[in-house]
């Protein structure tokens, strides 16, 4: 009877072992899994961090490249406006030049020429007298 007794209690410890012997390999896989699943997100987290600095610097290139744009269109209009400011002096320059020359031909048509009665006044030698 001894022995029975001794059987049952060698079943149970038996038994007992290959529970704890369960439990353990189902804590490991629980903890495998855990820790793959720690893994995952940090590789997600990464991975979006990653996609975030790429759009971050694509956008900040875009702003860059419309400042360049705003500042090449900016120096254009600049040119543009210079330019016309130029082309207006000219013109105000032409047209004073013609009329002086229209001044200088109509004060030799009122003289008649050289040694007219313009000439004349001009010089002081006039009717009215006041020359020299």
């Amino acid at each position: 009877m001894m022995n029975v007794y001794f059987e049952i209690g060698q079943d149970r410890n038996i038994a007992e072992e290959e529970e704890e012997e369960e439990e353990e390999e189902e804590e490991e896989e629980e903890d495998e899994e855990v820790e793959d699943e720690e893994e995952e997100e940090e590789e997600d987290k990464e991975e979006e961090d990653k996609e975030e600095d790429e759009e971050e610097e694509e956008e900040e290139e875009e702003e860059e490249e419309k400042e360049e744009e705003e500042e090449d269109e900016e120096e254009e209009e600049e040119e543009e406006d210079n330019e016309e400011e130029e082309e207006e002096e000219e013109e105000e320059e032409e047209e004073e030049d013609k009329e002086e020359e229209d001044e200088e031909e109509d004060k030799e048509d009122e003289g008649g020429g050289e040694g007219g009665e313009g000439e004349r006044r001009r010089r002081g030698r006039g009717r009215e007298g006041g020359g020299r």
